[in-house]
Parts: C-alpha cells; sequence; structure tokens
C-alpha cells in the first residue's frame, strides 16, 4: 500500500469516527435522566401539554361592561364542591357600578341550558351572600348564588341579571 492510499484511507477513518461521534453524542445526551428528586429543566418541561383557556367574553363586551356599568373582571365559579356559584367582578367607576350592590335588586343567575335560575341564599345570622355596600373604583365584589343540586355545572354558559344589568354568556370555571 502506498502512503497515498495510507493517508487516503486513514482521513477517511477520521472523518467516519468524527460522523459516528457527532451523531452518538447528542443520541447520549438526550438519554440522560434526571436524578430521583431534582425538578426536570424547563427544556424538557418544554413540550409538556397547556390547558387551553378559551376567552370568556369578547372584547366588545368587556368595553361595553367598563363604559355602561363601570366593571370589568367579570368571573363565574363553581365552589364549595358546586353547591354555590360565585359572581365576582372589578369596579372601575364607582357610580355608574353603584345598581350592582344595591340592596332592593334581587339578583339572579340563568342557566338557559339547564333551565334554573339561581337566587342568593339568605342565612339567618349573615343575611344574604353579597357585598352591597357602597362600592369604590378599584374594589372587587362578590355574590354567592345557591346550586343546590348542583344544577348548574362547570363549563355552562350563564346570565346574570342584576335590576337592569345583564351579563350574558358567561362561562363558569
Amino acid at each position: 500500500m502506498s502512503d497515498h492510499n495510507l493517508l487516503k484511507g486513514a482521513t477517511a477513518m477520521a472523518v467516519a469516527g468524527l460522523l459516528a461521534g457527532g451523531f452518538l453524542v447528542p443520541a447520549v445526551r438526550a438519554q440522560s435522566t434526571v436524578p430521583a428528586g431534582q425538578p426536570a429543566s424547563t427544556a424538557a418541561s418544554a413540550g409538556a401539554p397547556t390547558r387551553y383557556t378559551p376567552n370568556r367574553f369578547s372584547r366588545r363586551a368587556e368595553i361595553h361592561y367598563g363604559l355602561i356599568w363601570g366593571v370589568d373582571s367579570l368571573s363565574v365559579k363553581s365552589v364549595e364542591s358546586g353547591e354555590m356559584i360565585r359572581f365576582a367582578y372589578r369596579v372601575i367607576d364607582a357610580a355608574k357600578a353603584q345598581p350592582l350592590n344595591d340592596k332592593k335588586l334581587e339578583p339572579s343567575l340563568i342557566d338557559p341550558q339547564a333551565g334554573v335560575r339561581l337566587v342568593i341564599p339568605s342565612l339567618e345570622k349573615v343575611g344574604q351572600l353579597r357585598q352591597s355596600g357602597t362600592p369604590e373604583a378599584g374594589k372587587s365584589y362578590w355574590m354567592a348564588f345557591s346550586n343546590k343540586g348542583g344544577l348548574v355545572k362547570r363549563g355552562d354558559r350563564v346570565n346574570v341579571v342584576i335590576g337592569n344589568f345583564r351579563a350574558e354568556g358567561l362561562v363558569v370555571d
């Protein structure tokens, strides 16, 4: 064998070794495990599934509630193992939001799909389960509707009615 052929064969083996090494190292790194008790890296958890949360209501509706009623961040949640439905909102204009806290008005939560109308229960020593003081801008307020029997469920679209105020199509979380 000539020196030229020997050099050519050694070069080919070196290139083959580099290529094989380049493929093996990433494969070994990909197979490494995280020791027990240590959190996985953020790169490893980047492919984890995420919970999809749809828009609760349109941007146009959000603007409407803010301009007309002086409230935003409306939410409806199932609480107390589904026995209560909590409606919450944040006041951005106290004067416009006054009717929502009026004790004389009887709030109701309507689920058209289930065909029910929920009311706020009144307890002997506590009174109605709602906040009814003078609203202040920047503060959040809530009211709880009785959902005895769990007729209104998570994912249902409901309407909240308080006097002339009507929030339609809110999704129960």
